[in-house]
């Protein structure tokens, strides 16, 4: 067997019910599986989950020919948690650039981490750009003013309940790829029969212009705001 190159498998979590499926590059769902959970206990969650994979990892694996090595999360839980912020900045009639962006979205990572010291940031958007009180709901690129102003929401997630989720997956030599908001994800529907899994895909790879891709420490050569999604290209 190879490594899943040409394949990604995405997890659906809720308290109410359990989905596995898995699309190829071309996004054709090649394999899916459903599991409605019957406890109403959210604290079970992990035990259906553990029984769910150990039903379909394998089956998956022999349909594919192929390990999976990573799986994407679409979570439906109460567990995260949405912090928002404001910041201002004086500027004096100059130009409002990608430095004076990074710079501020620099300064609420910093307060969010410093609030939030028990929770992973999920994800981070920018709901709204302010020049002299004038909204923006994009990046209004070197434009000038008094005062530039953002609004931010950062949505988190336990690190406890981050850590049971790797711990499950770990069973079956998966690894986390990326968790996503279930909620936010819902926000970019345009209509209920819009896949989800095929929605959740185009987020992560940049479907809000405004929400930035946060980079993990461990790469090396990369900074937290390195890559923006459609920002600055």
């Amino acid at each position: 067997m190879e490594n899943n190159l040409n394949f990604q498998t995405f997890l659906f979590i809720s308290s109410k019910k359990l989905i596995i499926s898995v699309y190829s590059e071309t996004n054709k769902k090649v394999f899916e599986e459903e599991f409605i959970v019957t406890q109403n206990d959210n604290n079970l969650i992990f035990d259906s989950l553990d029984l769910f994979l150990e039903k379909n990892i394998l089956k998956i694996e022999k349909k594919l020919e192929k390990f999976i090595k990573k799986v994407y999360i679409v979570l439906d839980s109460y567990h995260f948690f949405s912090i928002e912020i404001s910041l201002k900045k004086n500027s004096h009639g100059n130009f409002f650039n990608q430095k004076n962006l990074n710079n501020l979205l620099y300064e609420a990572k910093d307060y969010c981490k410093k609030t939030i010291s028990d929770r992973k940031i999920i994800h981070m958007i920018i709901e709204n750009y302010l020049i002299d009180n004038k909204i923006y709901s994009f990046f209004p690129k070197d434009m000038t003013g008094n005062n530039f102003s953002l609004e931010v929401k950062f949505i988190c997630l336990s690190n406890n309940f981050i850590k049971n989720l790797e711990k499950t997956l770990k069973k079956y030599h998966i690894s986390l790829g990326q968790v996503v908001s279930a909620n936010y994800t819902y926000r970019f529907l345009e209509n209920d029969d819009e896949d989800i899994f095929i929605l959740t895909k185009k987020i992560i790879n940049g479907h809000n212009p405004n929400e930035v891709m946060l980079v993990e420490k461990s790469q090396k050569n990369q900074g937290f705001f390195e890559k923006f999604f459609n920002f600055f290209n």
